[in-house]
């Protein structure tokens, strides 16, 4: 019996060979290629989804079995109509992690080396030293998230010497921080971070938790660095605390809406970094997602169960 696994862009043609090779009942289509009602009954897996695809896959006896996430986070898709048609859920969780690790390390340095302020001053032909300077080790960076991305970053900046704080649901150690915290203990290690770094998925928990109270409890002189979810950040505050110096740099690759708009004033600010949601960026990327997509579909296909990054339909993540 032919089935269908739909993805929202195409793969290299060597993607679609192998899945015929693991069970040759599934294949590989576009959605241009649906034309009937009829082909939309055969589609059991997606890879990715689209916002149109609600209507003809998420209704009572639907076909669908497995979404499989092309990105990490997941927010966006309909968890709750997944949950009650019992529909499974996969992400692509490590696959961007040393891409996101590469840009925030390189964030890290560039700041703590003066460099941001150099670039400003070279614009205006000023020789001028940068208000302050650190070595890695100096520093108390908070990572809020101890997922796959936290942790090889926290891997990382301990070969340096840094020292790494975690922030995680219950406050379990992880490996490679010196500390871990719970989320309700956020507000507390904020004050002693010179940095606080966002990789949390975004949740009814982690909506605008970086407020104006948040900004305002960091110390002037700390750095805010978001690559989770744009929404997590309330947009207002954080140029608020900019503008007014409560913290003294920023940078971010997401945001609430995106991209950015032209005329928002957090573009004419100099102590912050703005980024084109770019830190994920990954060479190779169809690769390394497929890695973990056939090692899901090899499992499916003789027990329909998911081996690798399920997603909690209640949780989120």
């Amino acid at each position: 019996m032919t089935k269908y696994i739909l993805s929202d862009r195409p793969f290299r043609e060597e993607f679609g060979e192998k899945m015929n090779e693991i069970d040759s009942d599934y294949h590989f289509v576009l959605e241009d290629e649906l034309t009937t009602s009829e082909d939309w009954k055969k589609v059991e897996i997606t890879i990715g989804w689209r916002k149109n695809w609600n209507e003809q896959l998420l209704y009572e006896g639907t076909p669908l079995k497995w979404v499989q996430s092309i990105s990490a986070g997941v927010d966006y898709l309909p968890l709750d109509q997944f949950r009650k048609y019992e529909i499974k859920l996969s992400n692509s969780s490590g696959v961007h992690a040393q891409s996101i690790t590469d840009h925030l390390l390189a964030i890290i340095f560039m700041q703590s080396r003066g460099i941001f302020d150099a670039i400003q001053n070279q614009q205006h032909a000023k020789w001028q030293l940068a208000s302050n300077y650190a070595t890695l080790p100096d520093l108390r960076i908070l990572i809020v998230g101890t997922g796959k991305i936290g942790q090889q970053l926290a891997n990382y900046l301990e070969f340096f010497g840094a020292q790494t704080i975690g922030i995680n649901t219950n406050g379990r150690a992880i490996e490679h921080f010196k500390e871990t915290y719970s989320l309700n203990e956020l507000p507390t290690q904020a004050e002693l971070a010179d940095m606080v770094i966002n990789i949390l998925p975004l949740t009814d928990d982690t909506y605008h938790l970086y407020n104006d109270d948040f900004f305002k409890s960091m110390q002037a002189s700390a750095t805010f660095i978001n690559v989770g979810r744009g929404p997590s950040v309330d947009t207002q505050a954080l140029f608020r605390a900019l503008q007014t110096k409560e913290i003294a740099f920023a940078a971010t690759d997401v945001f609430e809406e995106e991209p950015l708009p032209a005329d928002h004033p957090l573009w004419e600010l100099e102590n912050i970094l703005i980024t084109p949601h770019s830190s994920g960026f990954t060479p190779h990327f169809q690769k390394k997602f497929m890695t973990i997509f056939f090692n899901n579909f090899t499992n499916f296909v003789k027990e329909e169960q998911l081996t690798q990054n399920e997603v909690s339909l209640t949780s989120g993540y």
